[in-house]
C-alpha cells in the first residue's frame, strides 16, 4: 500500500510497522523519504499526482482545507485525532487495519499517583506552555507530573515569566520542541523553578514511541518526588 504522510507521529510509527510512506513532511525527519512540503503548507497537487492509497491526516497538525482538498480530488484520507494516550489505544489499531497490519497498542497500566508538577513551555517570545486538552498533558498526568497552567485557558495558552512562576510548579520541563529549549535557557527558566530538558518529541510525537516515551517520563516523576 502507498501512503502519504502528513503527521510526523505517524511517519515514525508507520516506519515502525515496516510501512515506509512514500512521502512526507519535511517536519518528519526522514530524509530518505520525498517531501511534500509541511504539516501546515503541504503540496496537495504533488499529493495527488501520486495517487496514493491513502493520505494520513491529524486533526491538530494539519489543516481542514488541505483534508477537504485532498477529499475533493478523490484520494482516499485516514483522519487521526490524538488527545491523549488513551486516544493512542483507541485510533492507531483502525488506523492500522487500514492499511493492512495488526498492531495492538501497549498496555499502559494505571495511572501513577502524583510526585511533583510541572511547567512546560513550549515557546518563547512570546512565551506559552502546554495546557489541556492535549497528548503531552495526558502523558505527564499518567506518570504522576501534575501539569500546571492558568484554569481555563485551553491547550496552549500565553503567559508572561512571572505568570508562569506564580504556578508553583516543583520542575519546569523544557522540551526541545517545538521551541528548541536548550542549556543557554537554563538560567531564564529557573527564576520559575528547577529546569529538566527533555526530548520534546515524547511529549508531543505519539503511536510507537508512546509507551517508551511514558518510560522515560516517569523517570523525571521520580526527580520531583518527596
Amino acid at each position: 500500500m502507498q501512503v502519504v504522510s502528513l503527521v510526523p507521529s505517524a511517519t515514525e510509527t508507520l516506519l515502525a510497522w515496516g510501512v515506509v510512506p512514500v512521502a512526507c513532511t519535511r517536519f518528519c525527519e526522514q530524509p530518505g523519504i520525498p517531501t511534500v512540503g509541511g504539516t501546515k503548507n503541504p503540496d496537495v497537487e504533488t499529493i495527488v499526482r501520486l495517487a496514493p492509497d491513502l493520505v494520513v491526516l491529524d486533526e491538530e497538525e494539519n489543516r481542514r482545507e488541505d483534508h477537504d482538498a485532498l477529499v475533493a480530488a478523490g484520494v482516499p484520507v485516514h483522519v487521526l485525532a490524538i488527545r491523549s494516550i488513551e486516544d493512542v489505544a483507541r485510533q492507531l489499531p483502525g488506523f492500522a487495519r487500514r492499511i493492512g497490519i495488526t498492531w495492538d497498542p501497549p498496555l499502559l497500566g494505571p495511572a501513577r499517583p502524583v510526585r511533583a508538577s510541572v511547567v512546560v513551555p513550549i515557546w518563547r517570545r512570546p512565551w506559552m506552555l502546554l495546557g489541556r486538552p492535549t497528548y503531552g498533558e495526558s502523558a505527564l498526568e499518567h506518570v504522576g507530573l501534575a501539569l500546571r497552567f492558568p484554569s481555563g485557558s485551553g491547550p496552549y495558552p500565553q503567559v508572561e515569566l512571572d505568570e508562569m512562576a506564580a504556578l508553583g510548579a516543583d520542575l519546569v520541563l523544557a522540551p526541545s520542541e517545538p521551541y528548541p529549549f536548550s542549556e543557554r535557557h537554563r538560567a531564564e527558566l529557573e527564576v520559575v523553578a528547577p529546569v529538566v530538558l527533555l526530548e520534546g518529541k515524547d511529549l508531543f510525537w505519539w503511536g510507537i514511541r508512546t509507551g517508551p516515551a511514558l518510560a522515560r517520563l516517569a523517570v523525571l516523576a521520580e526527580l520531583g518526588g518527596p
